[in-house]
């Protein structure tokens, strides 16, 4: 028995060799049975990260700023424009000075003969190409437009408009979109060299890259080129973030491989161009090339020589430690070793590079910052797009907004303001600083508002008075008063005569008792004179006659959007409006009774170049054009002949202007609207304190007016009226404008001899517009007053 257990039986030793470990076996096993599980886990990983890279790069890939452009300066011959202000445009426009003009955004200059090689630029309604102009300017106009060098000559050519703000993302980057076929060569070679020199060979990721990056850094003792490839780098920008993982390593090299799959290369270094990080202004980020030539040169991305070229790949790096503005030295020495490089690789030549070694780094200050320019007239376009778009649209859509600004006539009026203040302050012996104003230009025929100051201060962005004061407007009410007089012509012609006496109504407690501005009484006068010489007694007079509720009719049919209390105060300005506002009914009867609501835009279009919203010009006739041309008539006699000569003295021969000049009580407010042939303008000046400052409407915004009014480009107001109006000689004087025939003119203000007329003109220089009671600034939610009974005839219709 003892031999059996020593020898086990044949049968028995097979099952123990059966049930022997064996190691290798199992590891096998189980590591085949891991790799499987891992490989399909790696294949859904893949599959979702496909679906993330597939889905951003398909869809919207970036939030773009809504960009908000100035209207385009059109050329053409006889146009009026000097040479030194189409040299101010092309320096707005950053048009940069050539000894050959021939790339775009170039110019030359010889007296006043330019050489102009135009910006290609897309508009709502067509391409305008680059075109080589030769413009040749001569007593103030342009004489002479044609194309350089054998091309055709242009009837008309638009520059390219001067972008003057952008509306941010809510995470503040900012980048100007570039299509892959308009990155320069240059840039691309370069980039190439620098950062990926076998970008068109690999798969997302370059094993040989990485190995003769860590050599030529090592033997450089710098880093000098990147391990990364483009599409590694645009993987973490686009999709990642900046952390220092092995995880995120293997994350970003599997996107970059399975971005390659997906996309073409030229779609992904598109996609690179645009996606790249550049630098920091303030709280918003540079993306980019396409705004970070802006931003740094205030070029395109085009217009980049070699070595700011050089430059921006170099900051590819270090965006932040290589800021040319913070760190000019270090910027400068990498733009250099980008320049070896790019002789390595045959990108440049020697010769090339150490020319462009010689230059400066080029940073132009305020490059690509558009925002504060013209914050008084962005807040306009700000509150016009609200109408018609959501925030976030304005903040990601990419829209491309355009305006009306004029910057000529921008310009123009910055650059009188402070200037007239200053002057006004001078002569009344007032601290500097003292008078603040605000001013409104704009089209008659077209209602463009053309510019806003919001305050004395260009481009100061605090608060815009010419949208948010609202002051007494005094007697610039007065023509909403004639006006409404001359709508009824079987009662009243401009020689009607209208009577200047005492008026005392009960005002509460008391009694309202205007008077003239120099307290003296006229008596019978004339109509037109009355409006011209601004005389309160007769004007509340014929107020009180037409119903003091048929004026605040006149009001609001002319523009007026506010709540006007319908008292005899209203007759002489008690009424707040802005400047804004002011301008919204000048200009309705300047364009002979068609209001046009006052519009800061034109088109909107996306960022593929289609119209989305059209601001169409919307005219509606809401005063008679004969009563209207009546009213201009005599507002051109405020100019010539009242309260406003002091304009029509300046006036050059053959140009017309209509205007009226408007104090309020104890001279808070001095005020001036007129307007030429082609233009309204509206200022006030005034104290943010509401205290006096000693200035009538004729002494202190009419001065401010005609600074930046006559050193503008004006037409003269049309003299030939509408149908149903005839000129005739009256009252002593000659070519008076009547509604119906000549059998109107009957009736003569003051007297019908022309001793009296000139007498009356000559004291017209004497008398100058008040308000006598201001209305009281609004209180919130007033209570309901019901109407005085009246109490004699002159208070029959005051709430009709």
């Amino acid at each position: 028995m003892a031999d059996n257990r020593r020898n086990p039986s044949p049968k028995r030793r097979s099952s123990v060799r059966r049930k022997r470990f064996r190691p290798i076996a199992f590891l096998f096993r189980w590591g085949l049975v891991l790799g499987i599980v891992g490989a399909a886990a790696l294949s859904v990983y893949a599959v979702h990260l496909d679906r993330v890279v597939r889905g951003k790069f398909e869809g919207q890939r970036w939030a773009l700023p809504a960009r908000v452009y100035a209207r385009a300066l059109e050329l053409y011959a006889d146009r009026h424009l000097d040479a030194e202000q189409f040299q101010a445009e092309l320096e707005r426009l950053s048009y940069h000075p050539a000894d050959d003009p021939n790339a775009p955004g170039t110019y030359s200059r010889e007296g006043d003969r330019f050489l102009v090689s135009t910006r290609a630029f897309r508009f709502w309604d067509g391409q305008e190409p680059s075109r080589n102009l030769d413009i040749q300017f001569a007593e103030g106009k342009v004489s002479s437009l044609k194309g350089a060098e054998g091309d055709p000559d242009p009837a008309l050519v638009r520059l390219d408009p001067m972008l003057i703000a952008s509306i941010y993302p809510t995470h503040h980057e900012d980048r100007v979109l570039v299509r892959r076929k308009d990155l320069p060569d240059l840039l691309v070679k370069t980039l190439m060299a620098v950062e990926d020199r076998n970008f068109y060979q690999h798969i997302g990721i370059d094993p040989k890259g990485i190995l003769r990056a860590a050599i030529s850094n090592f033997q450089a003792g710098a880093v000098v080129e990147g391990a990364s490839t483009l599409t590694q780098q645009l993987v973490k920008n686009f999709y990642l973030n900046a952390e220092r993982t092995f995880e995120r390593k293997i994350k970003e090299a599997l996107m970059a491989f399975l971005l390659e799959r997906r996309y073409g290369k030229d779609e992904i270094l598109e996609a690179y161009a645009n996606e790249i990080y550049l630098g920091q202004d303030g709280s918003r980020a540079i993306h980019g090339f396409g705004l970070a030539s802006q931003f740094y040169f205030n070029l395109p991305l085009s217009e980049l020589s070699i070595p700011q070229t050089a430059l921006l790949v170099g900051m590819v790096q270090a965006p932040s430690s290589l800021d040319p503005r913070r760190h000019p030295e270090a910027a400068l020495k990498r733009r250099n070793l980008v320049l070896d490089l790019m002789v390595r690789d045959d990108v440049i030549t020697m010769g090339q590079a150490e020319a462009a070694k010689t230059t400066s780094l080029g940073i132009q200050d305020g490059g690509g910052r558009p925002a504060g320019q013209y914050p008084g007239f962005i807040t306009l376009v700000r509150r016009q797009l609200q109408r018609d778009y959501r925030d976030e649209d304005l903040r990601s859509e990419g829209l491309n907004i355009f305006t009306t600004l004029d910057p000529l006539v921008q310009a123009t009026v910055e650059k009188a303001l402070p200037k007239k203040l200053g002057e006004l302050e001078k002569s009344r012996r007032m601290k500097a600083g003292t008078l603040e104003t605000a001013a409104v230009v704009t089209s008659v025929t077209q209602g463009e508002v053309l510019a806003i100051a919001g305050g004395r201060q260009p481009g100061f962005a605090g608060f815009n008075r010419a949208l948010d004061s609202v002051r007494s407007i005094g007697s610039l009410v007065k023509p909403a008063v004639y006006l409404t007089a001359l709508s009824q012509p079987d009662r009243y012609t401009l020689t009607t005569s209208i009577q200047d006496k005492p008026v005392s109504l009960p005002d509460g407690n008391k009694r309202w008792q205007p008077k003239n501005y120099n307290h003296r009484v006229y008596g019978p006068v004339m109509l037109s004179d009355a409006l011209a010489r601004s005389l309160n007694l007769a004007t509340v007079n014929l107020g009180l006659d037409l119903g003091v509720g048929k004026v605040a009719d006149t009001l609001y049919r002319l523009g007026a959007q506010r709540r006007i209390r319908v008292v005899p105060s209203l007759l002489l300005g008690s009424v707040s409006m802005s400047p804004l506002e002011v301008a919204q009914m000048y200009q309705t009867i300047a364009a002979g009774g068609y209001r046009a609501p006052l519009r800061a835009i034109r088109e909107v279009v996306d960022a593929r170049g289609h119209p989305l919203n059209r601001y169409p010009l919307a005219v509606e006739a809401v005063v008679d054009p004969k009563a209207a041309f009546l009213t201009t008539w005599a507002l051109q006699r405020v100019v010539t002949n009242g309260t406003a000569r002091w304009l029509g003295g300046q006036l050059p021969k053959g140009m017309s202007m209509a205007g009226k000049t408007g104090t309020t009580d104890d001279m808070r407010d001095s005020w001036f609207a007129g307007f030429s042939g082609d233009k309204v303008a509206v200022v006030w000046v005034g104290r943010d304190d509401y205290k006096p400052m000693g200035l009538a409407g004729g002494s202190g915004a009419l001065r401010v007016w005609g600074e930046f009014m006559l050193d503008m480009e004006n037409e003269p107001i049309p003299d030939i009226p509408p149908d149903g109006v005839v000129v005739a000689d009256a009252c002593g004087r000659s070519k008076v404008p009547y509604i119906g025939d000549a059998s109107a003119a009957r009736s003569c203000g003051g007297g019908s001899d022309k001793s009296k007329s000139d007498r009356g003109e000559r004291r017209v220089a004497q008398t100058e517009d008040s308000e006598e009671k201001p209305e009281p600034p609004p209180q919130p939610k007033p209570k309901p007053e019901p109407p005085p009974k009246p109490v004699n005839h002159f208070m029959r219709d005051f709430y009709n």
